[in-house]
């Protein structure tokens, strides 16, 4: 017997969106839920709690920062914004109210799909894994080592750190904040060229020259391991 399809919430003011929405990912093997407003939304979610959402940012009776901390505040489900909005404050405003993605529009259909598929991997996944492997890349979380292709890669400890999270929450966009509050502390929030600098060490040392591999760039905004 096979397993029932995972529950989205979907959540868009603009009804031709919100059929394509059901179209693509009915396609796909969800199960869509739809809301029109960010208080239906909130309603459905606690109603019948599904396994992820898609959440628009300019809503009728409100925006979807704040479904997402709403959301955020009683649940770990998966929550991407898409949005018109392509402004990166805005963006960064959605990630650190508790959204794992943020698609812009006009979206490409198998993108979405494929970015929701990303986060609901991320969270089945088994968050005291011991040992990360991806492509090649293995990451021993309990001896703290770090190995490439069978070799050994030596990274200083906040290297360490920084790849220690962005790969455990790998398919995630983290913003700047988020990385710098994480590994450096609170006080170090607006010191992006910290960040940079450290995630330009992790690439010469993980990643071939000139190859983005493993670590992707979201300009001004963040950074996400891609597994």
């Amino acid at each position: 017997m096979s397993a029932p399809p995972l529950r989205v919430l979907v959540c868009d003011d603009e009804l031709q969106i919100l059929r394509g929405l059901r179209i693509v990912l009915r396609e796909a093997g969800f199960d869509v839920v739809a809301a029109q407003s960010a208080q239906a939304a909130l309603d459905l979610a606690a109603l019948h709690p599904p396994e992820a959402a898609i959440v628009d940012l300019v809503l009728p009776d409100g925006d979807g920062v704040d479904v997402c901390r709403q959301l955020r505040g009683w649940s770990q489900m998966p929550i991407i914004v898409l949005s018109a909005v392509g402004d990166e404050d805005v963006k960064i405003a959605a990630l650190d109210a508790g959204a794992d993605d943020y698609v812009t529009k006009p979206f490409n259909p198998r993108e979405l799909v494929a970015r929701l598929n990303a986060v609901l991997r991320r969270a089945a996944g088994n968050v005291d894994e011991p040992t990360i492997v991806v492509d090649g890349l293995e990451i021993d979380l309990a001896a703290r080592r770090v190995r490439r292709d069978g070799q050994d890669v030596h990274l200083t400890p906040t290297e360490y750190d920084l790849l220690r999270i962005l790969a455990r929450n790998r398919g995630r966009l983290l913003t700047h904040r988020a990385l710098l509050t994480a590994v450096w502390g609170p006080q170090y929030v607006d010191d992006t060229q910290a960040l940079r600098t450290h995630i330009a060490n992790l690439r010469r040392k993980l990643e071939p020259a000139g190859e983005p591999h493993y670590i992707r760039t979201d300009a001004r905004v963040g950074y996400r391991f891609i597994p």
